[in-house]
């Protein structure tokens, strides 16, 4: 693997933003202007945000012409951010749109977010962007979280290229590449950790560790890697016989091995849950879903009964699972028993027969509320989990919402 040196394809944002201690500034006043040494201080801030008392959650979405469209939560006004290429899929982290297509990656900057400060959070809004592209042989894949981006564009037989973001550059505006490898491993994907990431490559059968510049530090054993999510705990990667979960501190990066129960059904492909939080739903192939809690290195799983196309892991006090069936249904199932505990009509059955549309069908959930789309249906649903999968509003759609999540969160 070759590294390339980092490229900054726009340019940077001027200025800088320093929060006073801990104080929420009150959302409609803006924030202080701070010295030009202050950026970075551990607060979330950005140069021309400012702070609110609440998040400022939206749930943005692309067309299938790519207009990407961002409907506020609070007030329910939908405004257009701009024009992006049609998009195949979407990732985002919470803040950032990483859209991709064959070839390339589209960034958009939602210009809302929520930072994590332990035992608080802050709430930011800012100037929404389009950012640009990041460019790349093949189809890519991208996996985000808090803790950055990267991108496997996988080229076939011409091979591929692995890219990690720097991501403090990203927050002011820049696309910058801490690295790009070659790398010719179809099904690849790049893991963002602290201090660097984790290439996982099925043709080897193992997680690479890189540092920023794309040196490798470690090799862990994983055979057939697919999904991955970060958690409160750690990292985790989703492997044949288990997963990976990598657990980092100021200095150092450890890497343990949580394997699946002895009999266990088919394993989890990919993984889903409320921000941040340390027990994650994993779903299968068919009925049974997983619950992964890496505070305490287990593995719990149930099946739904029916088949399930989606699951994701609210992790309240109540162990509550949110799932959308293959009929287009959500249920509320138990995270201590799999019962299910409400189920609401079905909200989406005209998107999941039009394979076309399936596979951008997606569910998020925060703290109170799961979110859903519907492109066939042009309706994004807002559902209360606690109040038997009660669709609590609807947001019919101009558009078809092809692609969707939470931003601000």
């Amino acid at each position: 693997m070759t590294p390339r040196a980092p490229l900054a394809l726009i340019a940077a944002t001027a200025g800088a933003l320093l929060l006073a201690g801990c104080q929420a500034t009150p959302s409609g006043d803006a924030a202080p202007e701070p010295d030009a040494t202050a950026l970075g201080d551990g607060h979330g801030a950005i140069a021309g945000a400012r702070e609110l008392a609440e998040p400022a959650l939206h749930l943005t979405s692309i067309a299938a012409d790519g207009t990407v469209h961002h409907l506020d939560l609070i007030d329910e006004d939908s405004e257009t951010l701009g024009e992006i290429a049609p998009a195949d899929t979407l990732d985002s982290e919470g803040r950032f749109l990483f859209a991709g297509r064959a070839g390339e990656v589209s960034i958009v900057d939602s210009g809302v977010w929520t930072w994590n400060h332990i035992d608080h959070f802050h709430y930011y809004e800012a100037p929404a962007r389009l950012l640009g592209e990041l460019t790349g042989p093949g189809t890519p894949r991208t996996v985000t979280s808090d803790l950055g981006a990267g991108v496997y564009f996988d080229g076939g037989e011409s091979g591929g290229e692995a890219v990690l973001l720097d991501f403090e550059a990203l927050k002011q505006g820049e696309i910058v590449e801490s690295f790009r490898l070659d790398l010719d491993a179809p099904g690849a994907f790049v893991v963002p950790v602290p201090r660097g990431a984790l290439i996982a490559d099925p043709t080897a059968g193992e997680l690479r560790y890189v540092d920023t510049a794309g040196d490798e530090q470690q090799t862990v054993p994983c055979a057939e890697p697919s999904g991955s999510i970060a958690t409160n705990v750690g990292v985790v990667v989703g492997c044949a016989d288990g997963a990976v979960l990598a657990v980092s501190d100021a200095e150092s990066t450890a890497f343990e091995r949580i394997a699946y129960p002895a009999g266990a059904p088919a394993r989890a492909l990919t993984f889903s849950a409320r921000e941040g939080r340390p027990t994650v739903a994993g779903r299968t192939d068919g009925s049974h879903f997983w619950l992964l809690d890496t505070r305490n290195r287990a593995w719990t799983v149930h099946d739904a009964g029916e088949p399930i196309v989606r699951v994701t892991a609210v992790d309240d006090a109540d162990e509550t699972v949110v799932a959308l069936a293959a009929d287009g249904s959500i249920l509320v199932l138990s995270g201590a028993t799999g019962d299910v505990i409400a189920r609401s009509a079905p909200l989406v059955a005209a998107s999941l027969a039009d394979p076309a549309l399936a596979d951008g069908v997606d569910l998020v959930a925060d703290q109170r509320r799961t979110y859903l789309n519907g492109p066939a249906e042009r309706t994004l649903f807002e559902l209360d989990p606690a109040d038997g999968a009660r669709v609590a509003r609807t947001f019919t759609t101009e558009h078809a919402p092809v692609l969707f999540t939470e931003t601000g969160r």
